[in-house]
């Protein structure tokens, strides 16, 4: 079972920085591959990018290739999301979830989910 809870969200104006975390607690954090993902109102929730659990191996999906790099500390059991050049349309309820494989894009894979935090960006 693990666990996870993200933090770091909040209101920043375009071209701005956000950097969120996501904990995760259990011991075997550093056996899941860990990926981020958004849903903005009305839309579906989207594949953001993951990490493998060495953090060899990392994916990120067009839109934010360039701006978004996840990083993550298995001594912390702790995953990143550091996100530059913020656009409004990344304006999403920001979740992490943890798979036994990957980083895959695939939401299906992903066998725990966090509640989400809030990501706002204005024009």
């Amino acid at each position: 079972q693990v666990q996870l809870v993200e933090s770091g969200g909040g209101l920043v104006q375009a071209g701005g920085s956000l950097r969120l975390s996501c904990a995760a607690s259990g011991r075997t954090f550093s056996r899941y591959a860990m990926g981020w993902f958004r849903q903005a109102p009305g839309k579906e929730r989207e594949f953001v990018g993951a990490i493998s659990w060495s953090g060899d191996s990392t994916s990120y999906a067009d839109p934010v290739k360039g701006r978004f790099t996840i990083s993550r500390d298995n001594a912390k059991n702790t995953v990143y999301l550091q996100m530059n050049s913020l656009k409004p349309e990344d304006t999403a309820v920001y979740y992490c979830a943890a798979a036994q494989i990957g980083p895959t894009e695939v939401p299906a894979a992903y066998h725990y989910w966090g509640q989400g935090t809030q990501v706002t960006v204005s024009s």
